[in-house]
């Protein structure tokens, strides 16, 4: 009696998405949340805000942007599209970027997403 041998079926571009989304997050998250405790407490207002911005010096000024671009990431990846990215694009390279080289399965994860989703790339 021989036994069928069936091959799984490749995950689509769509999959592979969902599967990287969740880590990519979570790393996305995280840096924020260091950023956020690095950072002196960041005042909700506009006017609070505007002082806020001209108090830090420029080191802190460079982490307060990446702080507001890993905010403005999370929020796309969240299902509230950030401006400057395609609503339709559910994984934007930028957060990919973002999410690179802090961990190597990870890293792993992002690649082989990169090259189902763009095969003429690799």
């Amino acid at each position: 009696m021989s036994a069928a041998v069936t091959a799984a079926a490749a995950p689509t571009v769509t999959e592979l998405a969902e599967q990287v989304r969740k880590p990519v997050r979570a790393t996305l998250a995280a840096r924020a949340d260091r950023l956020r405790a690095e950072l002196p407490p960041r005042p909700e207002s506009g006017p609070g805000r505007y002082t806020w911005w001209r108090s830090l010096d420029p080191e802190q000024a460079r982490r307060g942007a990446l702080l507001d671009r890993l905010e403005a990431l999370l929020s796309h990846l969240d299902g509230r599209p950030a401006p400057g990215f395609d609503p339709a694009d559910l994984l934007p390279a930028a957060a990919l970027e973002e999410a690179e080289g802090f961990d190597p399965a990870e890293t792993r994860m992002i690649a082989h997403y990169r090259a189902a989703a763009n095969p003429l790339a690799s």
